[in-house]
């Protein structure tokens, strides 16, 4: 039997481990604009998860199913899977600022002065 300790400590845990973004972008073809929105996206990535992330990139032309499936109009589109709730961002992606708070990810405030990423 485990004691309230044991379950306040697991909960701590879990809430402390790192969170892993899983991200869905839809592209159409080899075009410029879809080669600067991979780029922005997996910069931002690189810069605010450090790793904790997946990206899978989705040509439009080589799957319509799987866009027709996550009901995209317009590309570029990125899906945020993962953790809920889902967002969808349309665009190059290169207000990184914007796509920062699409994805919750702006620089939350703490209490010494410095700021951390809220994921």
């Amino acid at each position: 039997m485990t004691s309230p300790t044991d379950s306040v400590d697991e909960f701590e845990r879990a809430s402390q481990a790192p969170v892993h973004y899983v991200f869905r972008l839809y592209v159409a073809g080899a075009t410029r604009q879809s080669s600067r929105a991979i780029k922005h996206i997996r910069a931002i990535c690189e810069e605010r998860l450090k790793g904790d992330y997946d990206l899978e990139v989705v040509d439009v032309y080589q799957q319509p199913g799987m866009a027709r499936q996550d009901q995209v109009l317009a590309v570029p589109t990125l899906i945020k899977k993962m953790p809920p709730p889902s967002r969808k961002l349309i665009g190059d992606l290169s207000n990184t600022e914007s796509v920062l708070l699409g994805l919750d990810l702006q620089p939350v405030p703490v209490s010494d002065g410095q700021e951390a990423t809220n994921g």
